[in-house]
């Protein structure tokens, strides 16, 4: 069988199907056989209707007398009907599956399997999962749910996958060295279930050779980067030890261990592929401030990339005074820097040792006289193709080292997969004197009585403060629809009657360039008291005076995305603390939770892997989506044993290019996961 043949061709796909099916990124076999269940519906134990009692229940029975109506007043279709075996009859009823009218033949049998409770008064099976009587395994009672996609139910796709059980025999094997025919076997049992045992073998195999191929693909990226050539920058022991004994602060064991790991690298002539990453305040500007002046020392230029002109500018101001002292002439560039082609031919005469900068270090017109390092800030906001852009600047044709930066923890899982192709720094420790940040879950009706007072405590001690919301107007959509949203203008016009003597200001992404550096510069410089924000604060905004951070509406917020918030805070000496309002009367989610418990980044950024998944933390990671179907990121056992066989295998000398599919699925890995 030849996998990559469109799907259409398999038995029971007509047209019409095969374009659902393609609208939903099913187009090959491929795609079809490995679009897996998402649950299995067990269907052992069935009762008679007679027997029913209160809770979860399994019935065999026809269904009889189905109607369709809408409830006006809760905009819903409610499908309503009879269940009938030899013993009695129960009513059921569905909410929002019109197809449910369209499903049941009269005379076939069915089971069902749901909740009978009391509803309106009367006893009822509500929104029962169902299968056809015959289509079910009844020695494992297992029946396998899919996902819908357009008009194709659960139930059609257990039809077609039927329709094409014995085209399973003619799967190849995919990976060279596992037990012959185990990928069929895999497949057939996660489709046609025998018990939930073989479930679990069947997708324990599966996710294995989903991880094998990432890992595979990390791997040879590495292996390729390691052919490029770099111009070496010789470790210059007496200078660095120079320059670190006049810093103002005493550097931590960390950014020492860190700093000589990067030096070690550019020692080498292979370009460094080093990510250093590091919890909000740990001092990676400080690490990478040092890998410029090393590169300095060797006669090379840097150039040092940030996502917003906010943070280039404060990754200026924090790098400049440390560098000018020892002879090293800094720039800035960034859309709004002014007589830019003069800037850019000092750039290009090698005038300008160290060029900090957004988006316009990319354009065609900056050149370079020799590039030989290039640092990228929150790498993940970058895609492959502008990174790349940025190292082929280098007109001597040998590639920069490369630093990345992170200041979003990166699980280890993650490290050996994703991010397989670097070499890893940690920043796991604060520099002394930083106070913890206390966090606290409030109801949004206690705000009167226990956040104002708070406030006006920290404004008076002479201390600032940041409140976060989601959305700039009023009217403004958002993906939270259940609770009622305060925009940033709204918020900040409620805090000016409130607190009428402080000075309250606002701040959101679209606002003019020159107009949010302005009133960043009159925060950090203390002439707002309260800047009410959307997350445009999110990354890099260094105000160690700010030492109360109010998230509104927390609940709509990622676990990643509201310990980045909570960063804002806690960048000096002073105590910090950090407000998380939530609305309505719900308890507060998990993740709140653990945020309260914890200001760890690396312990929450496991949580948060388990929580959502890698997709949901790291967006479209490099290049494309990361769509594993199958494999989870936090199987630790299976990435180890991926890990060693993929090892094994670019070990063994084999060709690889013999094995066509693997290579396929190798190659869209390698597009996502390279950083260089």
């Amino acid at each position: 069988m030849n996998l990559s043949d469109p799907v259409e061709t398999l038995r029971g796909i007509g047209e019409k199907t095969a374009e659902t099916l393609k609208k939903a990124g099913i187009k090959t076999v491929r795609d079809f056989f490995y679009n897996l269940p998402r649950n299995y519906e067990n269907f052992q134990a069935a009762t008679s209707i007679s027997e029913m009692r209160p809770g979860r229940v399994v019935v065999k029975g026809k269904i009889e007398k189905l109607t369709s109506r809408r409830a006006r007043k809760r905009n819903l279709s409610i499908v309503e009907g009879i269940i009938r075996d030899n013993t009695g009859s129960v009513r059921v009823v569905w909410f929002n599956q019109n197809y449910r009218m369209r499903q049941f033949a009269p005379d076939k049998e069915y089971l069902f399997s749901g909740t009978y409770e009391l509803k309106n008064g009367r006893f009822q099976l509500v929104s029962p999962s169902s299968a056809l009587y015959t289509d079910v395994d009844l020695k494992s009672g297992l029946s396998p749910i899919y996902v819908a996609h357009g008009g194709l139910k659960s139930n059609d796709f257990r039809r077609l996958l039927n329709a094409s059980r014995d085209k399973f025999v003619e799967i190849p094997d995919l990976l060279p060295f596992t037990k012959t025919g185990i990928r069929k076997e895999s497949l057939f049992k996660a489709h046609f279930p025998e018990s939930e045992k073989t479930i679990s073998e069947a997708r324990e195999y599966l996710a294995y050779e989903e991880l094998f191929e990432l890992i595979l693909a990390a791997k040879l990226n590495r292996r390729e980067n390691e052919k490029l050539k770099s111009t070496p920058i010789k470790f210059n022991a007496l200078k660095i030890r120079d320059f670190v004994g006049k810093l103002p602060f005493k550097l931590t064991n960390a950014q020492r261990k860190a700093a000589w790991e990067i030096f070690q690298d550019m020692e080498k002539n292979q370009p460094m592929n080093r990510l250093l990453q590091g919890d909000v305040g740990s001092g990676k500007t400080m690490v990478a401030g040092m890998a410029a002046y090393e590169t300095f020392i060797g006669g090379g230029q840097v150039a040092f990339l940030a996502p917003t002109a906010i943070l280039a500018t404060q990754h200026f101001e924090g790098i400049k005074p440390l560098l000018s002292s020892f002879g090293v002439k800094t720039a800035l560039l960034t859309g709004a820097t002014k007589r830019k082609p003069e800037l850019k031919k000092q750039i290009l005469d090698g005038e300008i040792d160290v060029v900090i900068g957004t988006h316009a270090l990319l354009t065609d017109d900056t050149e370079f006289k020799n590039l030989a390092l290039v640092i990228i800030d929150e790498q993940h906001r970058f895609g492959v193709e502008q990174r790349q852009k940025l190292a082929l600047k280098s007109p001597s044709g040998l590639a920069p080292h490369l630093l990345a930066m992170t200041a979003t923890p990166i699980p280890r899982s993650l490290q050996l997969t994703i991010f397989g192709d670097l070499d890893v720094s940690i920043l796991d420790e604060l520099p002394k004197g930083r106070q913890p940040i206390e966090t606290k879950i409030l109801p949004e009706i206690e705000v009167r009585d226990i956040l104002y007072p708070e406030i006006s405590k920290t404004v008076q001690s002479g201390q600032q403060v940041y409140w976060v919301c989601k959305a700039i107007e009023d009217n403004e959509k958002t993906k939270t629809e259940t609770i009622d949203i305060t925009s940033v203008k709204t918020r900040t016009k409620k805090l000016k009657e409130i607190f009428p003597k402080l000075k309250i200001e606002f701040l959101y992404g679209k606002m003019k360039p020159a107009e949010k550096d302005e009133i960043m510069e009159r925060f950090s410089k203390g002439k707002i008291d309260i800047l009410v924000s959307t997350t445009v604060i999110e990354v890099g905004v260094d105000v160690p005076n700010a030492t109360l951070m109010i998230i509104e509406n927390a609940e709509g917020y990622g676990l990643a995305q509201l310990h980045q918030l909570r960063g804002r805070v806690g960048r000096g000496s002073k105590k910090s603390e950090c407000f998380l309002l939530t609305s309505g009367d719900m308890a507060p989610s998990r993740r709140l939770k653990e945020l309260e418990k914890s200001t760890d980044g690396f312990y929450l950024a496991e949580v948060d892997l388990k929580m959502r998944g890698p997709g949901e933390i790291y967006g479209a990671l490099q290049h494309g989506a990361l769509d594993l179907r199958i494999a989870s990121l936090s199987d630790t056992k299976i990435i180890a044993r991926a890990q060693a066989d993929a090892e094994k295998f670019l070990n063994s000398g084999e060709d690889m290019l013999k094995y066509k599919e693997l290579m396929a699925g190798i190659s869209k890995y390698q597009q996502i996961t390279t950083l260089n």
